[in-house]
């Protein structure tokens, strides 16, 4: 950081270079070519990315010294810094591997005198001119044809020069080397456009005391010429979280099946109007087709200098048949990681944006169109995302039918069979499902909702489902840990959840425990015992309902013998007790001369018990209770899934 800010300090006192005195050729009245920068959009940038992109920086120039026509163009290097690393996507020059900085050219761009923009002017009225050779730049001359105007870069008589150069990313900074520098003199200005600069905003996350950190730029140019450059350290973004996630949770019990039931809405809201983007701007009429807004070749295209796109793709331009700069790979992505989830549980979500578990979003008439990005007259708006079959899937020609890779669902959830779904692939309890923005509008801040099924079947004998808590991680996709410049990763991309797994399912283990707090069979008495499983009653159905539980009971003594008072019976496991059945035996038969108490922990909710104490035969003395249904204490796997007050009302 001290380097940097010897490097701002630097260039805040920048003085003359030399050259243009000596490139001067008659006239009179020469002046000091002088520029100024300015960033027209300083754009919100998100936290979680690595590969933000920047406002464009403009230096416009005025002034400078009469250069006689045919004579050489005065060259100049244009080196821009920032206060975090350049991400802009590299595209390497084919077959120059063996020279240094070949394989670090990018997409991030100089244009001179917005070329294509549709502005009066000349420079404006050209064509967009690669120069191939970004490591050296490229000559340009003063045009001398008769009756051409005295500040016109040409390559040969009448051929315009180039007026696109490529950048060279060097960790913090972006290079364009070889750039021609005509004065205007006294005609107008001469503008140098840099955009499609990316930057890693991660490290600039924290935010400020206002809210955000600033994305800082200062410029630097070295050559053959003299620049005076004003508001030479212009900020070009502010960064700031651009996600806010949530996840609801349910419980449910080991012992009950479960066939797609709605177990948490998730809901990915932006913290900002532009957080969420389609792969390129869709707004015109023209633009109303299919997945318009996923296309790699937009129409019209995505190319002219200045414009606000609000898109993940910024300034599209073709460097050769397989390189386009300023291409995103795809639109925004929202991602949702489960964790810990039990083996025999499938994990099921909505194929696009829901408004709950039994209700989707509607969709726009045309997916992906310009007409679903536009502001309704009435109500508020919501984007649309669809469920896609990877998170670092290209979007491809989204226009072509089979490119856009939406996942097709193949059931549909509960409740009227309202939301279309599909399952999520899990390996060893983990697996994710990756949602891309495919309609959304930069006026309004949204909120996305998915929602979550489950399926199992209850299989209480083998302990299946575990008991236990799932969890979800929500962040935007792809994620990665790389921060620095790539030609291979994928654009945009983002750091994991830096919050703590959200509980999305909880599975409790199904039991009552049962205690018997005085049984006997000594002395001439007897204890007949029952347990009955009353999870089949008809109390157990609309917002109760538990379905048919059965499991067995394990029965542990305290107390002991009339051979040995103080040491308890061997613990006794009953058969499968179904429901709506009841077990019945007597103490004599399965503890012999046992007097003391007893719990039964039975694997099925709504379990209840009785006992009854007589002599042999009940010929002289008798009595009857209820067995007491006590809390269970629980762990954190075993939550109380029985109690006197909890059971359907207290019934």
């Amino acid at each position: 950081m001290v380097n940097f800010r010897r490097v701002i300090t630097a260039l805040a006192v920048l003085a003359l270079f030399t050259g243009l005195a000596s490139a001067q050729v008659g006239g009179t009245g020469q002046t000091q070519l002088t520029c100024n920068t300015n960033v027209t959009v300083t754009p919100a940038l998100r936290g979680e990315g690595f590969t933000e992109q920047t406002g464009d920086i403009t230096i416009s120039c005025t002034g400078g010294a009469y250069l006689a026509p045919t004579s050489q163009i005065p060259l100049v290097n244009i080196t821009v810094f920032y206060n975090t690393t350049v991400t802009s996507r590299l595209l390497p020059i084919s077959g120059t591997s063996t020279i240094q900085g070949s394989s670090n050219t990018s997409e991030a761009l100089l244009l001179i005198d917005e070329p294509g923009s549709g502005l009066p002017g000349y420079g404006p009225s050209l064509g967009q001119k690669l120069c191939t050779t970004p490591l050296t730049g490229c000559a340009a001359f003063v045009d001398g044809t008769a009756g051409a105007t005295f500040n016109t870069a040409v390559t040969s008589a009448g051929v315009y020069a180039p007026n696109v150069y490529q950048g060279v990313v060097n960790g913090n900074s972006v290079t364009f080397f070889g750039v021609p520098v005509l004065p205007p003199t006294t005609t107008g200005s001469r503008v140098y456009r840099v955009t499609n600069v990316r930057v890693n905003a991660q490290p600039l996350a924290g935010g400020s005391a206002s809210g955000a950190s600033p994305v800082q730029a200062s410029i630097s140019i070295s050559g053959a010429t003299s620049l005076s450059i004003s508001n030479s350290a212009p900020n070009v973004g502010y960064v700031s979280n651009g996600l806010t996630a949530s996840a609801g949770s349910s419980t449910q019990n080991q012992c009950s099946t479960q066939t797609k039931t709605a177990i948490s809405i998730l809901t990915f809201s932006e913290n900002f109007g532009t957080a969420f983007k389609t792969r390129v701007n869709a707004t015109l009429a023209s633009q109303n087709t299919l997945y318009a807004g996923q296309r790699s070749d937009p129409s019209p295209a995505q190319n002219v200098p200045g414009s606000i796109y609000n898109s993940e793709s910024n300034f599209i331009y073709p460097i050769s048949g397989t390189q386009i700069a300023g291409l995103a790979d795809f639109g925004t992505r929202l991602k949702a990681t489960f964790n810990n989830i039990p083996a025999g549980a499938r994990i099921f979500v909505s194929t696009a944006n829901v408004n709950n578990g039994a209700s989707p979003w509607t969709a726009p008439a045309i997916i992906g169109g310009s007409a679903g990005n536009a502001t309704p007259a009435t109500g508020a708006y919501t984007g649309y995302a669809q469920l896609v079959n990877g998170e670092s899937t290209s979007d491809g020609n989204a226009g072509v039918s089979g490119f856009f890779p939406a996942v097709t669902a193949t059931d549909n959830g509960p409740n009227g069979g309202n939301v279309p779904i599909a399952e999520v692939s899990l390996a060893a309890g983990t697996g994710s499902a990756v949602w891309e923005v495919v309609n959304s509008n930069a006026n309004t801040n949204e909120s996305l909702k998915f929602a979550v099924y489950v399926t199992y079947t209850a299989n209480v004998a083998q302990n299946a489902p575990l008991p236990g808590v799932s969890t979800v991680n929500l962040s935007y996709a792809p994620t990665a840990t790389s921060g620095v410049a790539s030609s291979t990763l994928a654009i945009p991309r983002f750091a994991g959840d830096s919050s703590a797994a959200r509980t999305l399912l909880t599975i409790q283990i199904c039991r009552t425990i049962l205690l018997y707090p005085y049984i006997t069979n000594q002395a001439g008495f007897d204890t007949g015992l029952t347990i009955a499983n009353t999870s089949l009653d008809s109390y157990t159905t609309g917002s109760n309902a538990t379905g048919a539980q059965s499991g067995s009971c394990k029965l542990t003594f305290y107390g002991g013998t009339t051979a040995a008072p103080l040491v308890p019976s061997p613990a006794v496991d009953t058969p499968t007790i179904a429901g709506g059945t009841v077990w019945v035996n007597t103490l004599q038969a399965i503890a012999p001369n046992f007097q003391g108490y007893m719990f039964a922990v039975c694997n099925f909710q709504f379990a209840h018990g009785f006992a009854f104490i007589s002599d042999v035969g009940a010929r002289n003395l008798a009595m009857g209770y209820l067995a007491v249904v006590l809390n269970d204490p629980g762990t954190g796997a075993r939550g109380n899934a029985n109690t006197t007050t909890s059971e359907n009302g207290g019934r």
